[in-house]
């Protein structure tokens, strides 16, 4: 290993000559990266000393830069377009790959020490020339400081823009503050002017111009280094007050309005282990995965204004998730926020994130793209996870600029010229096409080399791995597509087309539909332009759904409840995200660990019941809690049926899918509590006996029935002083009516049974009956026999109606259940000119702290599109369209439980409550106060 000096060693060692060329040539590349970027790494001063010590300097020309042209050359700079001569070029910004110069020392900023996708092939380019890349972002000293940089005026810069946008957001609300009158940084001549501006603003405030409906504004800094004390000079030309962070509560509640607060948030202030102990800054730096960040919860939500100048590393803990982020950007959490006569209250207290840092998907999570100094702000909507170029509208203001110190190019450029200027004359011995073991350089510029002689430095060949790593994750064969994430559809059902119709809408997503019935796939996969479609047999050990789950991202299973544990497995030994519109079952629970592990979300109950009525039930109930009530009883009744105008059969209902399910149910028991007794229903056939007349659409003749045990829901929903709670299903009058005489007759026998094997005598229904009635004469007088089943069920309009007494052959399928399942299918299935109905009611008591009653209605009622229109049906929008929402939320990281998961959270439940909206799928409230 060759010898690292002090560069103020390297300074006596190269016996540099003043005024005397000493045949060393460096350059001063053209920046074009932006049309913004108006720095240059040296001003004409620094040039002016490197030129005395004998360096001769070329400057390429530009008129964009700050410093004129002639200024460089009053320096005795020479300016060409040719650089070549030089050994060493230094530029700002990265250097576009075609512009590299092969066997040259470049030192800029690459963007490539954290394996950044979109500058790889920058890198890639580096090794391929012989090109020695010095990168000012590990120009460091032994404790990790950096020793060159910009900070102190991104940050200056990044206070005066976020400022300026705080005055164009507020405005936006409804309120004109003294902020208005700060302009962007790159409008001032330098930042003297704007601090100037700023000081100005600050005397409005002092003089109390500030309006009280906007209550105390408190501004967080993290961090305490150059960036965090550019913004932190220019924070303090307002009148200001700093407090320490367990404060912010109390000044966020109860501060004046006639003065700013400010916190400076250190890393052992929201850093914790995850085991326990004391934050240490050595173990962090080494092991940041070991540690987690309380920001979110302690500090955050008491921030009006977040001032994030932090470098973050892969790994370490992020200040913001996404998930955090839903929660911090509602009303509900700033109950303290004012109001006042003819001013709308703020809709949070979190207003604006000036992300200097600038690190998208870094510390603050949901900044994945950087604003511009053409576009300086963004209005993040958390509940949509998505940013819109406005200053009206739900959400948080961003200014994220990654090149924020070009607003104020010369300041920038003497600051950070200065700064360079003694590890320069260190750089100048290198010569790339030299092996690096044959150079002395100091230790900060030795440990700023990322590649040297067509290879990585051993300090950063981690960047291999991590560009894996990245590959890896964004495709998980060689066969996926480039930068999309996939998602595997198991059943091509009638619920499956507005599933994948919504995620084919997503420029990021690539789709597969699978199912055992190829022809399905294929015609729902032909009406969206490159989705595929494939065969799979769930139930086939030698099926290829171990390789299908384990290329995808996500996997959204529409099949039967009984197959998921099975896909389960295969999707936790893929590392593979799965999602279910069903009931999670003790197969499914089991595995809560295992995915845990693996790292694997299994997401559940994201249909309509269960699904929607979750998610209508949990915001209702949530939304009582925070205000102060208490949720007394919670009946809700849901089902599909068929529009009132195609309900004309004795069951009032129809199919577009296998009736077993719905016939099976009608056996089930039922568990509630009412009035603070628990009732329980046996099952096979007791539930039909007594339905519940539903008289809330007065329009509609419906009845309804208990729905399994609602009591575990006490639990689930968080109702502690609940008396009644009931969830059930909807059907229209007559429906029990009908079904009871089956089941007293047997026809919901689940059961073989001998007359109903597949290759056994043919026989009728007629013949089916008389044997269930275990009549030994089949030709029995029609009248007779109707006499004997009355006797037997009771009423037998509705069989005989349904043609379950005439002598029309049976299509055996085992079981009664079976048959009378195919046979409903074909006799009540929807035509193509039918539409079909959901209708989904909650009934919720409530108590208020002052003593008062409320009963509140929710209705959800969805009418669908008849198949001949090419639409979808009510069904299918109202499970399919919750699934796809939840697979997107997923695969954008905005649900990031793992183990098995409902969607019970906030987080969950209110982003997909509102873009269920933007599919028109919205409900209605009533309220009767008592």
């Amino acid at each position: 290993m060759f010898r690292i000096l002090k560069c103020s060693e390297h300074l006596s060692a190269r016996h540099f000559t003043r005024g005397k060329h000493t045949g060393k040539v460096i350059a001063l590349r053209r920046e074009d990266q932006s049309v913004w970027e108006r720095r240059a790494s040296f001003s004409p001063a620094n040039v002016k000393k490197l030129i005395k010590q004998g360096v001769k300097v070329i400057v390429q020309p530009s008129n964009r830069r700050a410093y004129p042209m002639q200024a460089y050359l009053n320096a005795g700079a020479t300016v060409q377009e040719d650089i070549s001569e030089a050994s060493v070029i230094f530029g700002v910004k990265q250097v576009p790959v075609d512009a590299l110069i092969p066997q040259k020392t470049y030192c800029f900023f690459s963007h490539t020490i954290k394996a950044q996708e979109s500058n790889m092939p920058l890198l890639d380019a580096c090794l391929e020339k012989n090109i020695r890349l010095i990168d000012y972002e590990k120009l460091m000293d032994r404790n990790g400081q950096r020793l060159v940089a910009f900070g102190k005026y991104a940050g200056v810069a990044g206070m005066v823009n976020i400022l300026h946008g705080l005055g164009l957001r507020l405005l936006a609300l409804g309120h004109h503050t003294p902020f208005m009158h700060v302009g962007p940084a790159h409008n001032y001549r330098n930042s003297s002017m704007a601090r100037q501006a700023v000081r100005d603003c600050g005397y409005e405030i002092s003089l109390g111009m500030m309006p009280k409906s906007i209550g105390p504004l408190t501004f967080i800094f993290t961090g305490s280094g150059n960036v965090s004390q550019g913004a932190q000079e220019v924070f303090q030309e307002l009148p200001v007050e700093f407090v320490p962070p367990e404060m912010l509560r109390k000044v966020a509640e109860h501060g004046s309005t006639n003065k700013l607060y400010g916190c400076e948030v250190s890393r052992s202030d929201h850093l914790e282990r995850r085991e326990g102990g004391k934050f240490d800054p050595v173990e962090y730096d080494q092991y940041p995965e070991r540690y987690v960040s309380t920001f979110s919860k302690n500090i955050a939500p008491y921030a009006s204004v977040i001032v994030n100048g932090i470098y973050w590393a892969v790994g370490a803990p992020k200040l913001i998730t996404i998930p955090d982020a839903k929660n911090l950007l509602r009303p509900a959490n700033t109950p303290w926020l004012p109001t006042s006569r003819g001013s709308p209250a703020l809709p949070h207290r979190m207003l604006a994130i000036c992300d200097i840092s600038a690190d998208p998907g870094g510390s603050i999570e949901f900044m994945n793209e950087c604003t511009t100094i053409d576009t300086p702000f963004c209005l993040y909507d958390a509940d949509r996870n998505k940013d819109q170029k406005s200053f009206k509208g739900p959400g948080v203001l961003v200014c994220s600029i990654d090149n924020m110190p070009t607003q104020l190019p010369r300041e920038a450029t003497d600051f950070f010229g200065d700064l360079l200027y003694p590890y320069a004359l260190d750089i100048l011995q290198s010569d790339a096409s030299r092996p690096l073991e044959e150079h002395n350089f100091c230790q900060p510029v030795e440990g700023a080399i990322i590649c040297s002689n067509g290879n990585l430095t051993p300090g950063f060949e981690y960047i291999n791995e991590l560009r894996e790593m990245n590959n890896r994750s964004r495709h998980k064969t060689e066969g996926s597509y480039e930068g999309k994430k996939r998602v595997l559809v198991l059943g091509a059902g009638f619920v499956s087309a507005p599933l994948v119709e919504y995620l084919h809408r997503e420029s990021n997503v690539s789709i597969k539909v699978a199912s055992q019935y190829k022809e399905e796939a294929d015609r729902l996969a032909h009406r969206y332009q490159g989705v595929e479609s494939v065969y799979v047999n769930v139930q086939d050990e030698s099926a290829n759904l171990q390789n299908l789950c384990e290329e995808s991202d996500v996997v959204v299973s529409l099949l039967p409840y009984s197959l998921h544990s099975v896909i389960a497995k295969h999707c936790i030994a893929g590392k593979t995200h799965l999602v279910t519109a069903s009931y999670v079952n003790d197969d499914i629970s089991a595995l809560h660990s295992a995915a845990q592990d693996a790292g694997v979300t299994i997401m559940n109950e994201v249909g309509l019941d269960p699904g929607i009525d979750h998610l209508l039930a949990l915001e209702c109930i949530k939304d009582v809690q925070e205000n102060g009530g208490v949720v007394e009883s919670f009946v809700s009744f849901c089902g599909g049926l068929p529009a009132p105008e195609h309900s004309n059969n004795p069951l009032r209902y129809k199919f577009s899918w296998s009736p077993r399910g719905v016939l099976l149910n009608t056996l089930s028991a039922a568990k509630y509590l009412s009035k603070g007794q628990v009732v329980e229903i046996s099952g096979g056939g007791e539930l039909m006996s007594a339905p519940r007349e539903l008289e809330f659409l007065p329009g509609f003749a419906l009845e309804g029935f208990p729905n399994r045990d609602s009591t575990k829901y006490q639990s689930l929903y968080g109702l502690t002083n609940i008396n009644t709670l009931l969830r059930g299903t909807i059907r229209y009058k007559g429906f029990s009516d009908t079904i009871k005489p089956m089941q007293l007759l047997g026809l919901i026998d689940p059961n073989p049974h001998p007359l109903l094997h597949p290759h056994g005598p043919e026989l009728t229904w007629r013949q089916l009956v008389v044997n269930m009635l275990g009549l030994a004469d089949a030709d029995i007088f029609i009248e007779n026999l109707k006499h004997r089943l009355a006797e037997r069920v009771g009423t037998i309009e509705g069989l005989e109606e349904l043609g379950l007494l005439d002598n029309v052959p049976v299509v055996k399928m085992g079981s009664p259940l079976d048959t009378l399942s195919y046979y409903l299918s074909k006799k009540l299935a929807f035509e193509d000119t039918e539409r079909d109905l959901i209708i989904l009611r909650h009934d919720v008591g409530i108590r208020w702290s002052d003593g008062r009653r409320e009963e509140r209605g929710i209705n959800f009622v969805v009418y669908g599109q008849p198949a001949s229109t090419g639409g979808h049906s009510a069904m299918a929008k109202t499970v399919g369209f919750p699934a796809a929402i939840a697979a997107k939320m997923i695969i954008d990281g905005e649900i990031q439980q793992r183990g098995v998961v409902l969607p019970f959270s906030a987080d969950i439940y209110r982003p997909m409550l509102a873009r269920l909206e933007q599919e028109g799928l919205t409900a209605t409230t009533t309220t009767k106060v008592l």
